[in-house]
């Protein structure tokens, strides 16, 4: 029986069960894969009798084993969203749910939730904002903190696997000229050449685990308030069984696909600082993974490329123009992000309320290679160094000055390990000890990176009305702190000072960083 008969008994039962004035109140909404019907607070979701290289639901079997391996694996993440599922029997001349006939199809049953609460919605609509992407990172640290591992998978080979199946699936596509596709292929194999020991290594030490497999901004969602990642890769455990890295990186890249690196850039920072507070000691090149994240966001962006342009080709939702320029601009943003960009050191000095941390907030996305630099701050620092939520207060001793060179000397072993592996590196602190600013800028020498520091300045009476109204965050600082600080003598200053209450102040900071850049380049 041919699925657009399941498609109508669907809809008439959606209206009736949902109690709506009668199928043509049923929304339908398509992809390549499902077609999804929502009415009142319920959803039906059918999977498509369909073929491809990496999918097969091609029969009613493989359909409805794809359905209950997708409602048992999205209780991880989302129990309150899935209801479960429905066999669809042939009863007599018609269709039932769970009659004794033959099983023709299933169907996955879920809560609905707003459409305008998915995080795609949001972004496209500048709603989405840094409160939600710092609780997203939380969550999928969570998610895969407790995901199930496999110390025995393979790193580099499973992702020649993936580019095999992307070269595969680029061959059909007639979207791309063959040179270019070529090319970006060139390059995918070049850069797997390179991070091969990295992901074999952190193979070996677990982090490849049962992930969501397919986390772009439209399966996450608000629900009851809270960030939801749902509808995970089902139909092959092998494409969802990969590193945590790669996992994170759809989302990283939808992001930075839709222009909002700031937001990739704080999920990257979030997401790893609190990943790493459930990781055993490690060598740092394997803890962090930092080398790999380009090549990571770029094949999700290819393997994207090629979805859409099979949507163009198939004329999926009638939309072809559009599915051809997502294709494309997901080719484009694939090369892009296997281009090299340099590294950097960039540390923002100046006494609280000066906007150290806002600054570092909106250059950090801008430097090195994507999803941008590396950024630290003395504060969460000390707070994760105390085993505390950067929105807690520590006590006064938490700031003695054994403790306070201790968390100077972290900042320096991380922003280490980032340049090492390649990656760019903003630190915001106070610096307000002359061997604190030599400390760190000797840092930069011995790893060989070009170092830019920043001194921001404001009149002390503009720095008192900023503590006082600063929003609770990581800082205790509060106005006797400033006080003792504005007592406290800095001696020379040589980092390039800056009026911190001038407008564009990131588009001044960003041109000396390039200038920075551009004089080392010359030298080398």
């Amino acid at each position: 029986m041919a699925q657009q008969d399941t498609f109508a008994f669907l809809r008439d039962a959606l209206a009736a069960e949902a109690g709506v004035g009668g199928p043509a109140e049923v929304e339908v909404k398509e992809t390549h894969v499902s077609i999804v019907l929502l009415a009142g607070d319920l959803v039906f979701k059918l999977k498509r009798a369909v073929l491809f290289p990496y999918l097969d639901f091609s029969t009613p079997d493989k359909r409805e084993a794809a359905c209950r391996a997708e409602v048992a694996l999205n209780a991880r993440a989302a129990p309150g969203l899935y209801l479960g599922l429905r066999a669809i029997t042939r009863e007599g001349d018609g269709l039932a749910f769970d009659g004794p006939g033959e099983r023709v199809d299933c169907i996955v049953v879920m809560r609905r939730f707003r459409e305008s609460d998915l995080f795609d919605v949001m972004a496209r609509e500048r709603r989405l904002e840094p409160a939600h992407i710092e609780a997203l990172a939380e969550t999928i640290a969570r998610f895969h903190a407790s995901a199930e591992r496999f110390p025995d998978a393979e790193g580099a080979a499973a992702m020649t696997h993936l580019l095999d199946l992307n070269d595969e699936s680029f061959e059909g596509c007639h979207l791309f000229a063959s040179a270019d596709v070529a090319r970006l292929e060139g390059k995918f194999r070049d850069e797997l050449a390179r991070i091969a020991p990295l992901l074999d290594a952190r193979a070996a030490r677990g982090f490849v685990r049962l992930c969501h497999g397919d986390l772009y901004l439209r399966n996450i969602c608000l629900f009851r308030g809270k960030p939801t990642l749902f509808d995970c890769i089902e139909f092959d455990e092998a494409l969802a069984r990969i590193d945590v890295l790669y996992d994170v990186a759809f989302t990283l890249m939808d992001l930075w696909l839709c222009g909002r690196h700031d937001l990739a850039n704080l999920l990257y920072n979030r997401y790893a600082s609190a990943l790493f507070r459930t990781l055993p000691d490690l060598p740092a090149k394997i803890r962090d993974g930092y080398a790999s994240l380009p090549f990571f966001m770029a094949l999700r962006a290819a393997i994207r490329a090629h979805i859409a342009s099979g949507q163009a080709r198939t004329g999926h939702g009638g939309c072809v123009r559009e599915h051809e320029d997502e294709a494309r601009a997901y080719f484009q943003l694939a090369e892009d992000l296997l281009s090299p960009r340099p590294r950097m050191l960039v540390v923002i000095g100046g006494l609280s309320g000066s906007g150290k941390s806002t600054l570092a907030a909106k250059i950090a996305a801008e430097l090195g290679p994507a999803p941008g630099a590396r950024s630290l701050n003395s504060d969460r620092t000390r707070k994760a160094m105390h085993k505390l939520p950067p929105g807690d207060r520590l006590p006064p001793e938490a700031y003695a000055m054994n403790i306070t060179a201790a968390v100077y000397l972290r900042l320096l072993s991380r922003a280490l390990d980032a340049l090492n592996q390649g990656r760019a590196v903003v630190i915001d602190a106070v610096y307000a000890a002359q061997e604190e600013r030599d400390a760190v800028e000797k840092l930069a020498r011995d790893a060989g990176a070009p170092f830019l520091g920043l001194w921001l300045d404001a009149e002390p009476d503009v720095l008192r009305q900023r503590v006082r109204e600063r929003p609770k965050g990581a800082s205790d600082a509060d106005e006797s702190v400033l006080d003792a600080q504005l007592q406290r003598p800095l001696g020379q200053i040589f980092w390039r000072r800056l009026d911190s209450s001038q407008p564009d102040l990131a588009g001044r900071a960003l041109a000396l960083a390039r200038d920075v850049l551009a004089a080392y380049e010359r030298q080398m």
